[in-house]
């Protein structure tokens, strides 16, 4: 989950208070009577003025306004966004497994950062990407957890919007189940969304 902040924005002439989240593709505000999604990609323009977020998105101008310092701090994430490994906490060094997920970009970028990456289940391993649509693939969860250093991480990677077979409720049960905890949620792309589940701190060294 992203940042989350008090905010007024203006809709049709008037001000409404709500709150603001900053995830890692869009800016999203929400009240009780509306939500407005802008993402990142789409916007135009960005500037940050007298605590307030100004923004523009296909001809339209949205001004957020912000507690003090908000502002630009987000608009520092807007104009330098990080990247997809560093979101995923992606280290030079690191020991990564890579289980049936298929997206040319990602292993592109992964192969740059950590050099050789294994393909199957390992001992000690700090980070495993497993991509699953199925009910039934989230079983794996409990040997993929055996395979983790104590604070190592599972990423799991699924489809996301109309064409999900999985949802989010679907993966944080199977992670309980296991042994898991989930702590971060993630885009992984256009298409699919990530969660990432770690051995709860009082069973570390147990497993």
């Amino acid at each position: 989950m992203g940042a989350e902040s008090a905010c007024t924005i203006e809709h049709d002439g008037r001000l409404v208070k709500g709150r603001a989240l900053f995830e890692s593709d869009h800016l999203l505000f929400r009240s009780d009577a509306i939500r407005v999604k802008l993402p990142l990609s789409e916007l135009t323009h960005s500037d940050a003025r007298a605590d307030a977020l100004h923004l523009e998105r296909r001809g339209e101008s949205h001004v957020w306004r912000l507690p003090p310092g908000v502002a630009a701090k987000w608009l520092e994430k807007i104009r330098n966004p990080r990247s997809l490994l560093d979101k995923l906490g992606v280290k030079e060094g690191m020991k990564v497994v890579v289980l049936s997920v298929k997206d040319d970009d990602f292993v592109k970028q992964l192969s740059s950062r950590v050099g050789a990456f294994g393909t199957r289940v390992a001992r000690d391993t700090d980070i495993v990407f497993f991509g699953v649509e199925t009910l039934a693939g989230l079983d794996r969860l409990s040997a993929l957890r055996e395979s983790l250093v104590s604070n190592g991480a599972i990423w799991v990677v699924h489809r996301k919007g109309k064409e999900a077979s999985l949802r989010d409720v679907d993966v944080f049960a199977a992670a309980k189940r296991a042994g898991l905890v989930d702590n971060k949620v993630a885009s992984f792309s256009a298409t699919h969304t990530a969660e990432r589940l770690v051995i709860p701190r009082s069973a570390r060294g147990k497993n």
